[in-house]
């Protein structure tokens, strides 16, 4: 993580967490900043754009 995000919430700084991602019937997995306290997630757009696109691609044309 580049820059210290802080939960609006919480007033925390975010943390570098494995975090669970549930579409289409199936699972799958990324390292990205969550909050501590509330559990809330930080998905910038270099990861929607690139694995959560991928996985989506891949899950549809299945």
């Amino acid at each position: 993580m580049d820059e210290d995000l802080i939960c609006f919430r919480c007033q925390v700084k975010l943390e570098e967490q494995k975090t669970t991602f549930f579409y289409m019937n199936h699972w799958f997995y990324a390292d990205i900043p969550r909050c501590p306290q509330c559990g809330q997630v930080y998905i910038d757009e270099a990861l929607v754009r690139g694995r959560m696109s991928e996985v989506e691609i891949t899950l549809e044309d299945k």
